[in-house]
């Protein structure tokens, strides 16, 4: 059969692409997909991602973006194409995560403690301790296990040269599980016959995982402890995930407003049959909002009191309160040296060079060469505030070197990487897109990573910003087995 002609001119240009090699053959892993989607006429291609489209209505998956002061629900935007990653290689990248995560973990929990890794002078005290994310509220606290990031989601990328990256580590309430669990959903519905050929590493047993990981904190040693979903109300952007997740564990999902504590210190959650007591709150709001004695006083999201009850061992938080101490940008250029200080191992995931605008030589370095690193605050997430400079304007640059010498704190520069793409079904032609990677890693008394992980793709050409909220998509992600 003959080659769609959509996919004729596919060129991956200098990047690394994921299913097709520079001369234009498939990769050895990808060969069936590629094959297939090549001699699918365009009106079936048109037609499947019709009824990827329609699924994604029926199964109601959205996302939630804030603009102009409203909220506008949109139907979560997917790419048909699947990405595909041979087992071997995610194998040395799931190890890598592991031990990122496990020393993560006794980063955290040394700097409520002992602060050893501050006093050997590895890292600058006041990086950490003038961190908005540094929380003195949960000093002297060493949850179960000595996990305080129980889910943890790691943004990697693929360099031209094809090696997997950390671009950075999001350890307070990170979001995406869920679509990267309905991508699967939806691509065994619209492309049915490439699942009977390969051999694909399964990603719905997450929910279950998730439930074991929040189960095994329980301070309490019950057959069934009491585990809820914590979500700030319908109109937080994550909400379809929040109730997506408590469904798929058989949790229940709650607001501050449903849990009290009482006088025994214990956290309660108000039921028909009255009060019962909960073991593990999963919270999807951010520490500020968690408790009004211990934060912010004005907060109606969290439960007055929930940090004396988690300071007493009565309940279990996950994340721990005061897990963003080590979600910080410029936290996360030591990294590696944590690897090293902690495990006494080499770093098995290579970081992303990282200049501080702190040091006066990276800051330097950095206003003079604008034009082609990208600069992020310290503390930002979902893509905002961020400026790509090859793609800057010349104001926005001026803007950006102000800010910079204004708070040097709060930047940091990374090289332009060329991130990998991926073909994308683009209107009705196969283009390159480029892409990054969310796996996810579960910590309690096991660590566990998920078999790829949620990837996103810019849709719009030559795009680097993956981010949904600001124009991005997705696809699945296939961990395979074999050559294939």
């Amino acid at each position: 059969m003959a080659m769609n002609k959509s996919w004729k001119s596919y060129d991956t240009g200098e990047f690394f692409d994921e299913l097709v090699t520079p001369n234009g053959s498939p990769r050895t892993s990808a060969r069936r997909v590629v094959n297939m989607l090549q001699k699918l006429p365009q009106e079936e291609m048109a037609d499947r991602r019709s009824a990827a489209e329609l699924a994604i209505r029926e199964m109601g998956i959205s996302f939630t973006i804030y603009s102009e002061g409203k909220n506008i629900d949109r139907a979560w935007p997917f790419d048909i194409i699947p990405r595909v990653i041979p087992a071997r290689d995610w194998d040395k990248v799931s190890h890598g995560l592991a031990q990122r995560s496990r020393a993560l973990n006794a980063f955290i929990n040394d700097i409520y403690n002992r602060q050893k890794i501050l006093a050997d002078g590895i890292l600058p005290a006041d990086i950490v301790l003038e961190s908005g994310n540094y929380k003195p509220q949960c000093a002297g606290m060493s949850p179960r296990f000595g996990a305080w990031a129980h889910i943890c989601g790691t943004d990697l990328v693929r360099d031209k040269d094809g090696g997997f990256y950390v671009l950075e580590d999001n350890l307070r309430v990170p979001s995406g599980v869920s679509y990267m669990l309905e991508n699967r959903e939806v691509t065994k519905r619209v492309l049915p016959e490439l699942f009977e050929n390969y051999s694909i590493r399964p990603v719905d047993d997450y929910p279950s995982r998730l439930y074991r990981t929040l189960a095994s904190l329980s301070p309490r040693d019950i057959r069934r402890p009491c585990i809820v979903v914590l979500t700030p109300g319908i109109f937080n952007s994550a909400y379809f995930e929040h109730s997506f997740l408590a469904r798929g564990m058989g949790a229940e999902l709650v607001e501050g407003s449903d849990l009290f504590v009482d006088e025994d210190e214990c956290l309660y959650m108000l039921t028909v049959d009255g009060p019962q007591r909960v073991d593990v709150v999963y919270r999807r709001i951010d520490d500020d909002f968690l408790d009004p004695e211990a934060f912010r006083e004005d907060s109606f999201l969290g439960i007055p009191g929930i940090m004396r009850a988690w300071k007493a061992g009565n309940v279990a938080i996950a994340n721990a309160p005061g897990s963003g101490v080590a979600d910080d940008k410029v936290v996360y250029a030591f990294v590696p040296e944590m690897i090293r200080y902690y495990l006494k191992e080499e770093p098995s995931l290579a970081s992303v060079p990282t200049y501080l605008c702190m040091h006066e030589k990276d800051r330097d370095y950095v206003l003079a060469n604008l034009d082609k690193l990208v600069v992020k605050p310290a503390n930002e997430s979902g893509g905002y505030g961020l400026m790509v400079g090859p793609h800057s304007t010349k104001a926005k640059r001026a803007e950006f070197a102000r800010l910079i010498e204004k708070n040097p704190r709060n930047y940091i520069a990374q090289p332009t990487l060329s991130l990998s793409t991926a073909p994308t079904y683009i209107e009705d032609k196969v283009e390159p897109r480029h892409l990054d990677l969310r796996p996810f890693i579960l910590s309690g008394k096991d660590t566990w990573v998920t078999a790829g992980g949620l990837t996103r793709v810019a849709l719009v050409k030559g795009s680097l910003v993956v981010n949904s909220s600001q124009g991005g998509g997705s696809k699945d992600t296939w961990i395979v087995e074999g050559s294939q």
